[in-house]
């Protein structure tokens, strides 16, 4: 896929495209350094990263401000969503390479960004609109850290390949949520699972009043 079909299917500006051109030049200088995103992938990186990344906008509910993006990587899909136009997004990334190179990417394609460099369950809570991650972690893990950040309106979209029908299953063991999958449109074989009104399940292990 070449940088102007990508720019068509995400609907996005010549200024906006510049941007994501910057942003992908440097990636390809980084990558050889410290493997940011396998050679395979960056082959065709306008299709496999920034389009896969990029379609999540068509899906973030309209006024949403503050985005989550869970174990940000290289940038995807947080970054990208940043320079999209999501207004406040906050990128968590333990990896302290992959820190300095968000930092460098943010400043390069001028995209403004809070940097978490710590693990996601040592981050300090607070409430987002969005919460996204890509292929990061089981359903189960996922969502145990993405509820940290979630509120009565959160939204989660979670970028994954094959849809994983028993994760969702030992998911709702723990979380009472509503689901729905999408189709990708970066990938046939990969899908978006979107969680709405998450929280967690009673403890149905517990005791029952007295005298019940």
């Amino acid at each position: 896929m070449s940088p102007a079909e990508a720019a068509a299917a995400l609907g996005v500006s010549r200024e906006t495209l510049n941007r994501l051109e910057t942003f992908v030049a440097l990636l390809h200088r980084w990558n050889a350094r410290i493997n940011l995103v396998s050679a395979a992938s960056l082959a065709d990186v306008w299709r496999r990263h920034v389009l896969d990344s990029g379609q999540l906008m068509r899906h973030v509910p309209i006024g949403s401000r503050t985005l989550v993006d869970l174990g940000s990587g290289a940038g995807f899909p947080g970054l990208i969503l940043a320079i999209l136009g999501v207004p406040d997004v906050h990128l968590i990334e333990s990896d302290r390479r992959k820190g300095v190179f968000l930092r460098e990417a943010a400043r390069l394609t001028d995209t403004k960004i809070t940097l978490h460099a710590a693990r996601i369950e040592t981050v300090p809570v607070f409430g987002a609109n969005i919460i996204t991650a890509r292929a990061l972690a089981p359903l189960p893990r996922l969502l145990e850290w993405a509820a940290r950040f979630t509120g009565a309106s959160t939204v989660c979209l979670f970028l994954e390949g094959q849809e994983r029908a028993d994760e969702l299953t030992a998911a709702r063991q723990e979380w009472i949520m509503q689901t729905q999958t999408l189709v990708s449109i970066s990938d046939p074989k990969g899908h978006i699972l979107r969680v709405e009104g998450l929280h967690r399940a009673p403890d149905r292990s517990a005791p029952g009043p007295a005298g019940a």
